[in-house]
């Protein structure tokens, strides 16, 4: 019933109504609907989907790149960016990504330059700079999932070529663990066996053992829809949760790996409260309690656990997520849609008004 008001609400993006112990639509305007901005939410229009959490110092950089198509601002951050931690990480894909979708909105011609030409020039003018070659590794991956289709003579070409790009980035900078992050989505579309999948994880566990993006990665190579079963990514994500350290949001990997293998169509009465979904959500709100609050990755997992905590109608514990990441929405399982902020402030309607059917208030809602 819950998911049927979600569709319902992402077409006619119904007004909720405060009421005791439930929720019903009211017509559009109704004094009593539930109104997000009431807690000082964004707009719908103005929640940024590039990135699941704030970054000024990307988000000025990926500014003068753009706006001057020269690579410097870029490599200086990279450089100066950790080589072992998760940002490092997020930088190379926000970058990778801003160049892939320049070029798919300017493929360019006979009479213009296509866009994302600033990543060429960086890998032409400065081969051995190991964040470029960390970029242009990944933005090999993402063309190759974005313009072609998985299986076919095209998608298997560009990702052999990105697989050489990462060996190359791998030489530039030996300690790094990104090029072998990246090796992952390879690894994946290129159905490695499992024997060489595992010797590529292990490269990743030498150099980053609790690197959080790195086992979000990995974690679809082992799933049923890839290479895997429901059996081997939940022993994946769960071995990964035991052995993780104090503070370590690896204990929400549990929750992905229920993500995962969530069923297209929900027919159990009562799923989201079921003892799986129930013990895997506690996980990752006690990882999200434990972790430093300037966690890069903390954002990842308080964007999915609003999909479960609505869905389980826990209305208050999703407001407390929401209130720590709404502005950004580039996160599972928002990104997974064509329309990212849509699918978010739906979502967000629902932990509204469900809060305040249940006596809840912006006066109530602690920050």
């Amino acid at each position: 019933m819950l998911m049927a008001a979600i569709m319902i609400g992402a077409v006619l993006g119904p007004f909720l109504l405060r009421r005791r112990g439930g929720i019903r639509q009211v017509a559009p305007g109704s004094p009593d609907a539930a109104d997000p901005a009431d807690y000082g939410f964004a707009r719908q229009e103005e929640l940024d989907i590039r990135m699941p959490g704030p970054d000024r110092d990307l988000l000025d950089v990926l500014d003068v790149v753009q706006e001057s198509q020269s690579w410097k601002a870029a490599s200086q951050l990279l450089a100066g960016t950790e080589v072992h931690g998760e940002v490092r990480w997020q930088r190379v894909q926000a970058f990778a990504g801003a160049a892939s979708l320049e070029l798919q909105q300017r493929p360019g011609g006979v009479s213009d330059q296509p866009g994302g030409q600033w990543l060429r020039v960086w890998r032409a003018e400065a081969p051995k700079d190991a964040g470029g070659a960390a970029v242009h590794a990944e933005f090999l991956v993402q063309q190759a999932w974005r313009s072609s289709q998985s299986g076919t003579d095209e998608f298997r070409i560009i990702l052999e070529e990105a697989k050489e790009a990462c060996a190359q980035a791998a030489l530039l900078s030996p300690g790094d663990p990104v090029p072998y992050i990246i090796e992952l989505s390879i690894a994946r579309g290129l159905a490695y066996p499992r024997e060489e999948f595992e010797q590529l994880w292990l490269k990743i566990l030498d150099r980053a053992p609790a690197h959080m993006g790195a086992h979000l990665a990995a974690l679809h190579y082992w799933c049923e829809k890839w290479h895997g079963s429901r059996d081997l990514a939940h022993h994946f994500a769960e071995a990964a949760a035991a052995r993780a350290p104090k503070g370590s949001l690896l204990s929400a990997l549990p929750l992905f790996a229920v993500y995962e293998h969530l069923p297209e169509v929900n027919l159990v009465r009562g799923f989201y409260e079921s003892e799986v979904v129930t013990k895997a959500v506690e996980g990752a709100l006690y990882a999200v309690h434990s972790a430093r609050p300037d966690d890069p990755m903390l954002a990842h997992v308080r964007h999915l656990l609003i999909l479960f905590l609505v869905r389980s109608e826990r209305w208050a514990e999703a407001m407390n997520q929401l209130i720590h990441v709404d502005g950004h929405v580039g996160a599972l399982p928002w990104t997974v849609s064509s329309d990212p902020a849509a699918d978010y402030a739906v979502y967000r309607a629902l932990a509204v008004a469900g809060y305040e059917a249940n006596g809840g208030s912006p006066a109530t809602l602690s920050h």
